[in-house]
């Protein structure tokens, strides 16, 4: 699998089909506040990166403009070649909120918004099966109850299961391991090594004749303040601090350390 292949101070290179995201020279103002700062960076296909950092050091602004959810003030962001927004079948996304409606079982809410998909492309057994995506994260999908009377790790697993039903290429985890116990927080990290190793098949939009397949795999992003449970997951950890990247290393020990450190 690769890495991320770089962040400089210069802009990016530009993004080839090896590239599941890529930002180039990224502002992202609010009034005088830069949330994100001439932020430069590729994450490849297939790559697992794990970000670092203090709250308020841009972490979650940076996943939301790949997400498509904010535009960038300066700059450009594109995802498999293109605007975000043009990509997004491709893309999930799992925030600080679990984005379910309360009075409805986890079931139920996964159905729902199973209904919602304009493509019916699916190919993983998750993505046919809301029933598979409850299993896979640890739940029953017989539980009637409403989603508003689970704890907290609960919801946080019926999240994840919501996003992986869509069968993503490209999947942005935002503090996943938020309210979760220890035990629960191990099992998602085997289940996202997992999901790293699901085909790709679902098939693209119709290529240009002559041009070499793009390059498939599933790549996975994610924020956390717990890098410890993270670092199965850590090829690349990208570490950042007021809205700016400060370092890129391989695995998670370093960085870890570095940024415990400030």
């Amino acid at each position: 699998m690769g890495s991320i292949l770089g962040e400089m101070i210069e802009p990016a290179a530009p993004t080839t089909h090896a590239a599941a995201a890529s930002l180039d020279s990224v502002s992202k103002l609010y009034g005088s506040f830069a949330a994100l700062r001439k932020v430069s960076v590729e994450f490849a296909v297939g790559s697992s990166t794990v970000i670092l950092g203090d709250n308020g050091a841009g972490k979650s602004t940076l996943l939301r403009m790949v997400a498509g959810l904010i535009a960038p003030s300066r700059g450009t962001v594109q995802v498999f070649g293109e605007e975000p927004h043009q990509q997004r079948r491709r893309i999930a996304y799992m925030s600080h909120e679990a984005m379910l409606y309360d009075e409805l079982s986890a079931m139920e809410n996964l159905r729902y918004f199973a209904s919602l998909q304009r493509h019916s492309q699916f190919v993983c057994s998750c993505a046919t099966s809301p029933e598979m995506a409850l299993r896979a994260v640890g739940l029953d999908p017989a539980l009637t109850r409403p989603v508003g009377q689970y704890s907290q790790g609960m919801r946080q697993r019926a999240s994840l299961a919501r996003v992986l039903q869509t069968d993503p290429e490209l999947l942005l985890l935002d503090e996943p391991f938020s309210n979760l116990d220890v035990a629960s927080a191990k099992h998602m990290v085997d289940l996202l090594l997992d999901f790293r190793t699901w085909p790709v098949e679902s098939p693209l939009e119709e290529e240009d004749a002559g041009t070499e397949p793009a390059v498939r795999g599933r790549t996975v992003i994610l924020t956390t303040h717990q890098p410890k449970l993270a670092e199965p997951l850590a090829e690349t950890t990208l570490t950042m601090r007021a809205g700016a990247v400060i370092s890129i290393t391989s695995g998670m020990s370093a960085a870890a350390a570095q940024w415990s450190g400030q």
